[in-house]
């Protein structure tokens, strides 16, 4: 079981949660629960469907500046490999 804490100003407003909704239940085993109260959304899933990366674009897209409030699993963390630039 992953799961994942997520802090993000401005979720209060109805509107925001709807279009926060649209775009989580387009991935697959995620169940969540939003708090209005603090702004919060908790999620958890069985096994990895999304990276940080992704989720923190999904918030940004709706206006939404995403906090991670807990240890992020390795598993959320992007597999991507950086390259040292050539001189």
């Amino acid at each position: 079981m992953i799961e994942l804490e997520v802090y993000a100003a401005g979720l209060r407003n109805i509107d925001k949660i709807l279009e926060l909704d649209h775009l989580l239940e387009t991935i697959p085993g995620l169940r969540y629960k939003v708090d209005r109260n603090h702004d919060q959304v908790k999620m958890e899933m069985e096994e990895t469907r999304i990276t940080l990366r992704e989720l923190r674009a999904m918030c940004r897209k709706i206006g939404l500046e995403p906090l991670f409030i807990c240890a992020v699993p390795n598993e959320l963390r992007s597999k991507a490999m950086t390259q040292p630039l050539a001189s």
